[in-house]
């Protein structure tokens, strides 16, 4: 009845429940899947592959982000960044939680059944897991090489898009899914930079907390230079044209600039900037391969 009489804690339930599926980063796991669909075919992807497909795929990102929120629940509370997420502020019962994660992972896997193929189906249930059990679960207090070796299950998503048009695995799905790879961990480490004294006080063992900021920075460069390279194997093997290839270039080279500021700690918060400017990178770099696919297709 009290519910009932309050609407507005009404619209706050259903925003608390939005928040457990990290809808921003479920998005640009989507924008990701639907290059890697229009990447797999010269002719139009199905409607109903391009629509329940990428809802399936989202659903169980979804559900998968929603499991992060209940292991870490008791993290999230000591951390700034987190202390208002509903689980951390008690909006939500765990159980609750893990309830709405379950349904949502289990109309992801109908929605991938009817309407992909059973391969998209599984390796979406597999990318899941990985990321709700083998990394939040157990990589993410187990080492600070947490991110690296956790980053492929959230490097998933441009291969099952490929999968849910073709029906099989290639390898240039798969060179979709080593570029993520690679920016996986110049991109978290940023942030835990920024963000040392939290994870330190969370007891996380990033890689600034248990080998130092110097350490981590040298490691972004690193990978930052091995990303700027993996970026350029689609035109290598001519899965794109030069569009991409001027695309990769300027926005891996502005990708190394601020990890080399970073680096040379020369400016006041590099960390948070960029962190800032790896997520508006690997949306314009996969925007980048879709316009210059379709551009091939017409010359």
């Amino acid at each position: 009845m009290a519910t009932l009489l309050n609407p507005a804690r009404q619209q706050a339930l259903w925003r608390d429940y939005l928040e457990l599926t990290k809808p921003k980063v479920v998005v640009l796991m989507l924008i990701t899947s639907l290059v890697g669909m229009f990447l797999a075919t010269r002719a139009g992807v199905p409607w109903t592959v391009l629509v329940f497909g990428n809802l399936g795929i989202g659903l169980c990102a979804g559900a998968a982000a929603a499991v992060n929120h209940v292991v870490d629940r008791r993290i999230d509370a000591l951390m700034a960044r987190t202390h208002k997420r509903p689980l951390a502020e008690g909006r939500v019962a765990p159980l609750a939680a893990l309830a709405f994660a379950l349904l949502l992972a289990v109309l992801g896997m109908v929605l991938l059944l009817s309407f992909t193929n059973a391969l998209t189906a599984w390796l979406t249930l597999a990318s899941l897991l990985g990321y709700a059990v083998l990394y939040t679960g157990f990589l993410k207090r187990a080492t600070p090489q947490n991110i690296v070796i956790g980053g492929l299950a959230g490097a998933a998503p441009p291969l099952l898009g490929w999968v849910a048009v073709t029906g099989h695995v290639g390898a240039e799905p798969l060179l979709l899914v080593l570029i993520i790879f690679a920016w996986t961990p110049p991109h978290f480490w940023a942030l835990a930079i920024h963000r040392k004294e939290e994870y330190a006080k969370a007891d996380i063992p990033m890689l600034p907390v248990t080998h130092g900021e110097h350490y981590t920075k040298l490691h972004i460069l690193l990978y930052t230079a091995a990303l700027l390279a993996v970026s350029l194997l689609p035109y290598v093997i001519h899965m794109s044209g030069p569009l991409y290839l001027a695309c990769a270039v300027v926005l891996g080279g502005r990708f190394l600039h601020w990890a080399w500021v970073l680096y040379r700690g020369s400016r006041p918060h590099a960390a948070i900037r960029t962190f800032k400017y790896s997520i508006a990178y690997l949306f314009l770099l996969f925007i980048a391969l879709l316009v210059d696919h379709y551009l091939l297709l017409n010359l």
